[in-house]
């Protein structure tokens, strides 16, 4: 290991996932190892994830230092998700986290979960200032960088993206996504689905209700499922392409579980190929939540002195991205990006 390396370990709690990742200040991720919540029925409950998230992870600490080579002793912090997330959720990963920093000894380093997506996507695939189009369960919204912060553009009003299809795959007993979009393939017909984009503000309650609806009245599942990928991606792909417009930036990065989307991916291909800027999307390795991207962002954290006492790292489920400064945006490029 380089004198100068510095090796943080990560912890992502913020809802089903609990991911410990261990990574280096050379941009390398050396652990990245995740264990998911799945409940018998219905979404996620917060409490139940929370039981599992303290069962399973001595298990997983121990795998990540495994399959790593690291010992606990060469860590030079503590990363961790502080949100936003679920509240018991976010407290089993905070709690595991100043355990290890009191008991090595070493900085403790509070982490946006949005911030650490977009971070994960610019070190895997190299783009240096993107348009981002976050895109998950629990999130959704387009942001890129300004004055020292990733600035919102627009986001949803109610839920995200991912839990609109989601709800709709539980509902009409399909499963989750990919399965919506698998079956929306075999598609035919077309329904008009709610369209809401309000100025660069996307809601998607009104579609997910219509989309049940149609089905409840006797629609073909094809074809509902077609025409809610559709209503949903082309709204997403239309609010980044007037962020993109508007910044006149030449590259655009998705990042999130819904990332993994053929069909959405498709469109907004199409359309950056319009403004001759380049589609970046993270691997599918770090699209959903994992603790890779906690511990790569508190790498960047610690380079830049980003850290917090115990008595400061409290959880904040409504943690927003725009509120973190990314002082490390201008400053460490050439050492970790290089």
């Amino acid at each position: 290991m380089p004198k100068d390396e510095k090796i943080v370990l990560g912890i992502e709690s913020t809802a089903h996932t609990f991911g410990v990742g261990i990574a280096s200040s050379t941009g390398k991720i050396l652990a990245n190892v995740n264990s998911v919540y799945t409940p018998k029925s219905g979404g996620i409950h917060p409490r139940e994830a929370a039981q599992h998230h303290s069962q399973i992870a001595p298990e997983i600490i121990k795998e990540a230092f495994k399959v790593s080579g690291v010992s606990p002793s060469q860590l030079e912090g503590i990363a961790f998700s502080a949100g936003p997330g679920m509240g018991p959720c976010l407290r089993v990963g905070a709690t595991i986290a100043r355990a290890l920093s009191l008991r090595l000894n070493i900085p403790l380093i509070s982490v946006n979960h949005g911030v650490a997506h977009i971070e994960i996507g610019r070190l895997t695939t190299r783009c240096r200032d993107p348009v981002v189009l976050y895109v998950a369960g629990g999130n959704t919204l387009i942001a890129s960088y300004k004055d020292g912060r990733y600035r919102i553009f627009g986001e949803t009003l109610d839920i995200a993206a991912g839990n609109c299809l989601d709800v709709f795959g539980i509902k009409a007993c399909i499963g989750t996504m990919p399965n919506p979009e698998i079956r929306a393939r075999e598609g035919k017909k077309f329904y008009y689905l709610p369209y809401k984009v309000k100025g660069m503000d996307v809601s998607f309650s009104g579609i997910l209700t219509t989309a049940l609806k149609l089905l409840k009245e006797g629609a073909r599942l094809e074809d509902v499922c077609y025409s809610l990928i559709e209503t949903v991606f082309s709204m997403l792909t239309e609010v980044t392409e007037r962020a993109l417009a508007f910044t006149e930036k030449n590259e655009v990065l998705i990042v999130g579980g819904l990332s993994r989307s053929v069909r959405l991916r498709e469109m907004v291909e199409e359309m950056v190929k319009l403004h001759d800027a380049r589609l970046m999307i993270v691997p599918q390795e770090y699209a959903g939540d994992n603790g890779a991207m906690i511990a790569w962002t508190g790498v960047l954290q610690l380079l830049t002195n980003q850290t917090v006492t115990v008595e400061e790292s409290r959880v904040k489920p409504r943690f927003r991205l725009d509120e973190v400064e990314l002082m490390w945006f201008e400053r460490v490029w050439d050492i970790t990006y290089s």
